[in-house]
């Protein structure tokens, strides 16, 4: 039989919208290999956890966020992808609305914040590629689940609501059809209040009918 000498390692993707932008959360790493290249939030599975708990604990460390959306992507298995040796990692995509979040870099990072997407520093590993598979992921869910109640406050209007869309999925929507479709499937309902602070007429607040995930032909 022969021996074996692999590690695994968890990579959390994590999304944001961030000055009205979708943004991924980067460290900047302080140690070997790709010093002070950016790269995702990720660390070695330790001996008495599972993959989930790796993840979750990742993401303790470097966002101080424990109840956040979590989801297993892909697992990035090839060769050659990482210089210290055989090692698969297992990638996990997360959602977060960007006011939960308190940034805390964990020891192996300088430090960490959000990047735009679509303006991406280069990166570490082949952690491109596992943004764009996530990214992919994250545009499918949108037409057809509730998912994007996990990016946006817990209270909202109807026209943040479309903005996310709009943001994630990188196109515009008509607003009247839009309204029509979510009116039609009950996917969100109104809390009685309204915005507060506002130089404008005050819209109505939402929020959405199940904090579940669950499928929805939104688009």
């Amino acid at each position: 039989m022969s021996k074996q000498n692999i590690l695994i390692t968890v990579d959390n993707i994590v999304f944001s919208i961030v000055d009205q932008q979708l943004q991924v959360l980067l460290i900047k790493r302080l140690i070997e290999p790709f010093k002070d290249m950016r790269a995702l939030p990720g660390w070695f599975v330790l001996e008495n956890e599972n993959l989930e708990k790796a993840a979750h604990r990742e993401l303790e460390e470097e966002t101080s966020v424990k109840n956040i959306y979590l989801e297993q992507l892909y697992t990035f298995s090839e060769v050659n992808r990482d210089p210290r040796g055989r090692v698969i990692s297992c990638a996990y995509m997360a959602l977060v609305a960007r006011e939960n979040i308190i940034i805390n870099p964990g020891s192996d990072a300088a430090e960490t914040q959000f990047f735009a997407v679509n303006k991406l520093p280069k990166l570490a590993f082949d952690h491109k590629k596992v943004i764009e598979y996530a990214l992919q992921r994250l545009k499918w869910k949108m037409e057809y689940t509730n998912i994007a109640q996990y990016i946006l406050p817990r209270k909202f209007t109807l026209s943040e609501l479309q903005k996310v869309y709009e943001t994630i999925l990188n196109q515009a929507i008509d607003v009247r059809n839009f309204r029509k479709k979510i009116e039609k499937l009950w996917l969100v309902k109104e809390t009685g209040e309204k915005e507060i602070g506002v130089q404008y007429r005050p819209a109505k607040l939402y929020e959405f009918s199940t904090r579940k995930l669950e499928i929805v032909d939104v688009l």
